[in-house]
């Protein structure tokens, strides 16, 4: 009888305690966020301030609210998108990239990456992909931008930098070419040449 009974109370407590647990997150969690008291922030999480949609704020008229702050840098593409130009525009494009041997260089780089494997690597248009001779191959006749049959040199610095942008011809795109990069191909055919750069 005494062990049925003292069974019976520590019944009774373990479900008191597993009620009391059970009750305890949401009376806590209930106070914490119905009534917010700091006046610094909202008195209520349900009545804080917010601007609506084409609502007129504070600094409207004053220059201030949606403008970027003082130093920010500019986001965004300087270049303009080649394809949406007129041909005659695209022909006026003046490089921006001084010719410089670092340009150069990096212009030689670029173009013994991207350029060479069809123009070859004097740009005599006799890369490997377009075949021997001057070639003559599988692709055609590829267009010598360098040595003594180039056309480069009666093209202005636009229409090559456009041509590398968006392909002519057989010629694909090669937009994947970063913008600097291109403008330093466009040097480079120009010193390799002998219409500028290094001389």
């Amino acid at each position: 009888m005494l062990i049925r009974d003292s069974l019976r109370m520590h019944r009774s407590r373990v479900r008191a305690w597993a009620s009391l647990m059970i009750l305890l997150p949401f009376v806590l969690g209930s106070v914490g966020c119905w009534e917010q008291v700091s006046p610094e922030w909202f008195p209520q999480m349900k009545r804080q301030a917010a601007v609506q949609a084409y609502e007129l704020n504070e600094f409207y008229g004053q220059g201030q609210g949606l403008t970027p702050p003082e130093g920010t840098v500019k986001l965004g593409n300087p270049y303009p998108d080649v394809a949406m130009m007129p041909r005659a525009e695209q022909e006026k494009m003046v490089n921006p990239i001084p010719s410089s041997l670092e340009s150069l260089k990096n212009g030689e780089v670029q173009f013994q990456r991207f350029c060479s494997p069809c123009h070859g690597m004097k740009g005599w248009g006799d890369g490997t992909v377009a075949g021997p001779p001057f070639g003559k191959g599988p692709f055609g006749i590829v267009l010598p931008v360098g040595g003594p049959q180039s056309v480069a040199k009666v093209f202005t610095d636009g229409h090559i930098y456009t041509t590398i942008t968006m392909g002519r011809g057989r010629m694909p795109s090669y937009r994947r070419i970063p913008h600097e990069d291109r403008w330093d191909i466009v040097n480079y055919l120009r010193d390799l040449n002998g219409q500028g750069g290094r001389n």
